[in-house]
């Protein structure tokens, strides 16, 4: 194995900037590396919540191209919460000194976006002259960094001079829906030659599209499933760039996340009212009972309990779901519903909340401790996607002996197997048409196997218990990759044998 030097750039970073599965997986992955030998290193802005105690200020300011002159930024460097991964940090006042990454109060999205996350990607191939450590790889991620590809290629390589002349890029498509798309008019800010404002660029339909750049451009492209690496390149999934991606096609490699099997793990979890395992189940009887009684719902173990940990999004299927909810609850079964989103179905859910007796019971907001605690206390997890990339929830599940409801689409149908009564196989339920009768008929499937076939349940639960959902493997497989990117910069095309 070929030790690679990784730099991480990213918008977020779990715990020190987090929204979404974004943010776990650059705090995942360079741990995940550093444990096979790998050099990996993030860096991030510094966002007015990111405190700076404990951390070290470096000497020397940094300075960054921005549109037609330079900007100057503060470098703070720490590391990752128990690990020994470093994280630099740029602190730039006017672009970053804000509560908030992406988008303000009301999800509204700064006019600036485009100069701060400019900075970002551009900042990170400065940051690298001003440690002098030249990294292997410059990995990225989704559009907010897609432009660092594009700068490596236009100020580094162009050149011939650069130390980061060598250094191959890896784009990572968390999300195809989000791509970055801005007015043609902001082009200035990134300093780029307007050359690059083409089709086969980062012009999209009249505007400039960070993601579409990032794509062209990039060494190499993986996405965080191989199912969703081959629906973005259909013309369903593809989100008007599947031409781009199906052009990309040899490039691109579908690389299921992993979760921290060290905070999901049922037999030591703090926030649970007993453990349990694979090998004794008893435990979760009383997670259940527990959870019935701190959501006020009827504490019956013959009642099959339904979770339910998500945004409240038509990607999610939150509108099928509040469809479907009469139905599902008149099999006789319970709901545990966490979720925050959409104003319109947080009111449906808080109201059928209220109106739902013992049976049905809505938290709205984000609530660590009860998440883990609905995963561990539900028989069942409904997560019925219109589309999921990865998707965390139903790997947690699985780890839980709670056995998933899925709509097969991107990471979902990865990591969940259908179950079958005749052979005894399978971790969960799979729906591929989502509506609310095909959602209502196979929760009545699932509750049928619950209540009627309870050894095939159990066995289920303790097949899905089983299952490695770590980052080893998918550490491994980045590392194929780079190398791969590193070999088809150098000009040597042999590439390792990688499925999508």
């Amino acid at each position: 194995m070929t030790r690679r030097s990784v730099l991480f750039v990213a918008p977020e970073c779990a715990p020190l900037a987090h929204v979404g599965g974004l943010g776990d997986v650059v705090a995942a992955l360079p741990i995940a590396l550093r444990k096979e030998g790998h050099d990996a290193r993030i860096v991030l802005p510094r966002y007015r919540f990111i405190s700076t105690q404990g951390m070290t200020r470096h000497e020397a300011p940094l300075g960054v191209p921005l549109g037609s002159s330079e900007a100057w930024c503060a470098v703070f460097e720490t590391k990752l919460p128990g690990t020994d991964v470093p994280v630099y940090l740029l602190d730039h006042l006017g672009l970053y000194d804000r509560h908030y990454v992406y988008a303000g109060p009301g999800g509204i999205a700064p006019i600036d976006n485009l100069a701060r996350f400019s900075f970002l990607s551009r900042g990170a191939l400065q940051l690298c002259k001003h440690l002098s450590w030249k990294p292997d790889v410059v990995h990225a991620h989704d559009w907010p960094t897609a432009l660092a590809p594009i700068y490596l290629n236009e100020f580094e390589r162009a050149r011939g001079t650069s130390s980061l002349g060598n250094t191959a890029s890896v784009l990572t498509i968390h999300n195809l829906a989000h791509q970055g798309v801005f007015a043609p008019s902001d082009f200035g800010v990134t300093g780029l030659p307007r050359t690059l404002v083409r089709d086969d660029g980062l012009l999209h339909d009249r505007h400039l599209n960070l993601l579409k750049g990032g794509l062209y451009h990039a060494t190499m492209l993986t996405t965080v499933s191989p199912s969703y690496a081959k629906e973005i390149r259909t013309f369903e999934g593809g989100c008007e760039l599947d031409h781009v991606l199906r052009f990309r096609g040899g490039d691109l490699v579908g690389i299921l996340n992993g979760i921290d099997e060290r905070l999901w793990d049922p037999s030591n979890d703090k926030a649970l009212a007993a453990h349990f395992n694979a090998d004794n189940l008893e435990g979760k009887a009383e997670c259940k009972r527990a959870l019935q009684k701190e959501l006020r719902l009827a504490q019956r173990s013959d009642v099959p309990l339904i979770g339910i940990v998500t945004r409240l999004t038509w990607q999610k299927g939150s509108d099928v779901v509040a469809l479907a909810l009469d139905r599902i609850l008149a099999q006789g079964t319970q709901v545990a519903m966490l979720g925050a989103g959409d104003p319109e179905l947080e009111e449906f859910f808080r109201v059928r909340s209220l109106l739902g007796g013992d049976r049905f019971r809505m938290v709205t907001g984000y609530n660590d401790g009860l998440s883990h605690r609905i995963e561990a206390g539900a028989d069942l997890f409904l997560m019925p996607s219109r589309f999921e990339p990865c998707g965390l929830n139903q790997m947690y599940s699985q780890r839980y002996g709670t056995l998933p409801i899925v709509r097969a689409t991107g990471g979902l149908d990865d990591t969940v197997e259908q179950c079958d009564e005749q052979s005894g196989e399978g971790t969960g339920f799979k729906l591929w048409h989502l509506s609310p009768e095909s959602l209502a008929d196979t929760v009545s499937w699932a509750v049928h196997v619950y209540r009627d076939k309870p050894a095939l349940f159990r066995a289920m639960q303790r097949r899905a218990m089983s299952k490695k959902f770590g980052w080893e493997k998918a550490a491994r497989r980045y590392a194929e990759v780079y190398d791969w990117a590193l070999a088809r910069l150098s000009g040597q095309y042999e590439t390792p044998n990688l499925p999508l």
